[in-house]
């Protein structure tokens, strides 16, 4: 078979960015004055579990700002059941994320157990971590964005930090089970507003990444103002959100998927691959096949999101720990996500089969995309089909001229 040549182009996004993280932090949170922090009360801060770009400077930068009232923060992991749902599984997670007491300067308190606070008007009970529930605060730190599974004017965030992160285990198992009758923008804002209101929710910091993964706004909200206000940086997110440069793709090729990626392993706000049982969110984007080509070493086997797929690579799936991928599937209701597609022992076989099976278009016309992953778009491949199209659009700039496909020994893309 006939490849086509590919370009290689680099995409330009808005590139604001925060000049000074810890001097973003104690500016926001002085703006709060948060006098109600007295000498010797403890402060409980939220982690989760996302790859989220200067997380353990900006959770040291409020550690550091809390203990200016003399007063004792600690970090308890946020994060439903990810860390294989143990205590000591989620420390490791923050561990990798550079999130550490040493660095900190500060203990983290982590413990499965969660307890009820209240129940939603469906009589969904609502759970928080026991030890930020006996704290006499509480901060609330996540990235504001796009989720994967659903859409509305609040995703994921600080809303559902509190919902899901908040709840451990329990919370995670019942808020994803309700969400199938009850929806998950209502579970999400039910749960999330009791937990403002019955627990002592003392601020909230929100972070906004641009385009290239870097920290593009730091916001810290007061509790009635969390809801509004997250509504505003979640549009402002997914202004800033990277996309691919065309919509109509016969193959994308994606070379590497994984957990710490995204959470379904590839960003379906991105490929427009949203296979999941609470139905599919509309999406510009139209991926006849999708070729995953590996999992990040980080995912430690998680291969969430390999049900996305159209075809992978038998080296990606001899990577699967399917234990983990099932715990993160099952609590999530997300099934499909779990199915392995058809695989092959090279790149070169499989998108062969991709490219033989998109109808009649031929092999050296075809539509190719191929990136990095879901989260890194700024330097996309491009096949000659596109070049019409790359004629109109100024914000593409071409790097590289139309080249073959080069492959190695083995038939893999180099």
């Amino acid at each position: 078979m006939n490849f086509p040549k590919m370009y290689r182009i680099r995409q330009k996004f808005d590139a604001v960015e925060v000049e000074n993280i810890e001097t973003a932090v104690v500016t926001e949170l002085e703006r709060l004055s948060l006098t109600s922090i007295q000498s010797g009360q403890r402060v409980a801060i939220t982690a989760g579990s996302r790859g989220i770009a200067n997380i353990a400077r900006i959770l040291k930068a409020v550690i550091g700002y809390i203990k200016t009232f003399d007063a004792q923060p600690f970090i308890f992991p946020a994060m439903g059941s990810h860390g294989g749902a143990t205590a000591g599984g989620q420390v490791d997670v923050l561990k990798k994320l550079g999130i550490t007491e040493s660095y900190l300067d500060a203990p983290i308190m982590s413990s499965m157990e969660a307890v009820e606070i209240a129940r939603t008007r469906d009589n969904v009970p609502v759970y928080v971590d026991q030890f930020a529930a006996a704290a006499d605060h509480i901060i609330v730190i996540n990235r504001i964005k796009s989720h994967t599974k659903f859409k509305g004017t609040v995703e994921s965030g600080l809303m559902k930090m509190m919902a899901i992160g908040m709840g451990k285990l329990k919370g995670a198992e019942f808020y994803h089970r309700a969400a199938v009758q009850h929806t998950f923008p209502r579970i999400i804002m039910d749960a999330g507003r009791l937990v403002i209101h019955k627990t002592p929710i003392i601020c909230g910091v929100g972070i906004v990444e641009n385009a290239y993964g870097r920290t593009a706004v730091i916001k810290a909200l007061k509790p009635d103002a969390i809801e509004a206000k997250e509504k505003l940086l979640l549009e402002r997110s997914k202004q800033m959100m990277a996309k691919l440069p065309f919509n109509d793709i016969d193959l994308l090729i994606v070379d590497e998927m994984g957990k710490d990626i995204s959470g379904v392993g590839i960003d379906p706000n991105v490929t427009g691959r949203n296979r999941d049982l609470l139905g599919e969110f509309d999406h510009p984007v139209t991926v006849r096949r999708l070729f995953v080509r590996d999992l990040t070493g980080k995912s430690e086997g998680n291969a969430i999101g390999i049900g996305l797929a159209d075809i992978t690579t038998r080296r990606l799936v001899e990577k699967i720990d399917y234990a983990a991928t099932y715990k993160n599937c099952i609590t999530g209701i997300s099934l499909e996500k779990a199915a392995v597609p058809m695989h092959f022992d090279s790149d070169r076989e499989s998108i062969e089969v991709g490219l033989g099976s998109i109808g009649m278009t031929s092999p050296e016309k075809s539509k190719i995309i191929r990136i990095r992953n879901t989260n890194r778009l700024e330097i996309v491949d491009l096949s000659t089909a596109y070049t019409a199209d790359l004629k109109n659009c100024t914000e593409l700039e071409i790097i590289r001229p139309p080249q073959p496909m080069v492959f190695d020994e083995e038939g893999n893309l180099v």
